[in-house]
């Protein structure tokens, strides 16, 4: 039975998780998910390049429209999101990290190559 439980417990440690927040260390200081570019900047100062682009995207809502729980009315709308990368270099013994920010802010630190 003690097997079984320490099984278990060990299991949960590998499974991944989802809900790990972005971010991104710069010597002593910390960027983390939802800072904004300014932030970013001031914390970790110019990246070595930056890249932009424009997505589109549909996106669905439901909303009931009566008090039958099955009448629904369905609305579609189009978001466009500025994603940009960011990716700073931290020499030839660090691993170069790529800040993704949607809309100005942090979502999303990548992990790239050795830098140089």
């Amino acid at each position: 039975m003690r097997a079984l439980l320490a099984s278990l417990i060990f299991s949960l440690f590998l499974l991944p998780r989802s809900s790990e927040a972005a971010t991104l260390r710069c010597g002593k200081e910390l960027a983390s998910d939802g800072a904004s570019k300014s932030d970013v900047l001031l914390k970790c100062g110019e990246p070595t390049a930056k890249e932009s682009r424009t997505e589109t995207v549909g996106e669905k809502t439901k909303q009931k429209t009566g008090e039958e729980p099955t009448t629904t009315t369905t609305t579609e709308h189009v978001v466009t999101k500025t994603i940009e990368e960011w990716t700073y270099n931290f020499g030839a013994n660090r691993l170069m990290q790529v800040a993704v920010f949607e809309n100005g802010r942090l979502v999303d630190v990548r992990s790239g190559g050795y830098g140089r």
